[in-house]
């Protein structure tokens, strides 16, 4: 177990190390060893070429709206589907089933032609409606899964004692899925915050880039070193980690 932990953490003490050097350390020195004088010069760079502002805003953005509805999607199609028997409701959780297997890149077209003749490109809720499209089949399964554990006698208890349909739905049954939302938030959150193939296929518009397209765009420059570019990735990684340690204890107990 302390292998792998080594093997995992060395690449990320290495890009620490590398955001806090000089180019000349780097290039003429031991590039493993530590800087001689830390300095945070790369990391304004970064903030400066990338415009880390903007892009970090629309990344956190992005993420938000497309986490949140993605949620309350997911919770409650899964909701529908575990507590109806019809044939529709069948189907229906089939159909998600099925969207698991197609591969993330075949989508790419579709989704990019339904957004283009609807005008989604270079909009921020045409980048929302892309990843919710693109991970509600997760959402369902996860969910549905979940879901299925939760006895229906709670429920029925709640409408007993006098709770509406939504109020069952808001008030007894999403507390008892915090488990399953959290390991949903996790894993899509990660994905929509570090993808770049979707977002530079529908993003253009360098006033709404994400993150990782302005990192690749700061690894083409050749002027702008590694150094600041491994800056960015630390103020790129430090959110998304943070989120992972806030909802760990729910991540495992799902």
């Amino acid at each position: 177990m302390s292998v792998a932990a080594a093997a995992f953490l060395f690449p990320v003490a290495v890009i620490v190390n590398y955001s806090f050097k000089t180019k000349r350390e780097l290039y003429v020195g031991n590039p493993l060893a530590l800087p001689g004088a830390p300095s945070w010069d790369n990391y304004r760079n970064a903030f400066e070429r990338l415009s880390m502002g903007t892009t970090f805003m629309n990344t956190v953005l992005y993420t938000v709206l497309s986490v949140a509805i993605l949620a309350l999607a997911s919770s409650a199609a899964a909701w529908a589907i575990t507590r109806n028997r019809g044939r529709f409701f069948r189907f229906s959780y089939l159909y998600f089933i099925v969207g698991i297997l197609i591969p993330y890149q075949a989508l790419f077209l579709p989704i990019y032609i339904i957004g283009y003749s609807l005008r989604l490109t270079n909009t921020v809720y045409g980048v929302v409606f892309m990843y919710v499209a693109t991970g509600m089949s997760f959402g369902v399964f996860l969910m549905t899964s979940f879901m299925s554990t939760v006895p229906v006698e709670i429920e029925e208890a709640a409408r007993i004692d006098g709770c509406s349909v939504y109020g069952t739905y808001f008030r007894v049954v999403m507390p008892l899925l915090k488990p399953a939302m959290a390991t949903l938030v996790i894993m899509q959150s990660f994905q929509i915050w570090n993808d770049y193939l979707m977002a530079s296929l529908f993003v253009s518009d360098k006033r709404l880039k994400t993150l990782t397209v302005s990192l690749r765009m700061l690894f083409s420059q050749q002027s702008s070193g590694y150094t600041s570019a491994t800056a960015a990735i630390v103020i790129s990684v430090l959110p998304i980690a943070f989120l992972f340690i806030s909802l760990q204890k729910y991540f495992v107990r799902a």
